[in-house]
């Protein structure tokens, strides 16, 4: 089962040196595992643009889009099941909780559907 980790946040500093060399140590045991497929971090939201649709036309925006939590990065895990994906994410917010106490956000962990998964949806 794959799952896809969205790390969420209003803030837009740079994370400290302690916190991304425990990030490099927790994508190495990761790997290490198995179960790690994909991670990345994301430009800021002044350099991103949302595609709106209300009313039946569709419009782009630029950013900054001021106080909305906005996902600063992801990760992708293949696992066993919904409990292990949260134990990896739970070990990476430790890692923030630990190295960058101020900084306040979350991880939203949901399932990736392929093929496979899309023809047992809902059934």
């Amino acid at each position: 089962m794959r799952f896809i980790t969205f790390v969420k946040t209003p803030t837009t500093s740079a994370p400290p040196p302690e916190l991304m060399a425990a990030i490099g140590q927790f994508g190495a045991e990761a790997a290490e595992a198995g179960v790690f497929v994909e991670t990345g971090g994301l430009a800021p939201d002044v350099a991103s643009t949302k595609i709106k649709v209300a009313d039946g036309a569709v419009t782009p925006v630029d950013g900054p889009f001021e106080g909305e939590q906005l996902v600063s990065a992801y990760s992708i895990f293949d696992v066993q099941s919904k409990e292990e994906a949260l134990e990896w994410a739970t070990r990476f917010m430790d890692l923030h909780a630990k190295h960058w106490p101020e900084w306040t956000g979350e991880t939203e962990v949901r399932q990736i559907f392929g093929p496979e998964e899309m023809a047992n949806f809902g059934g």
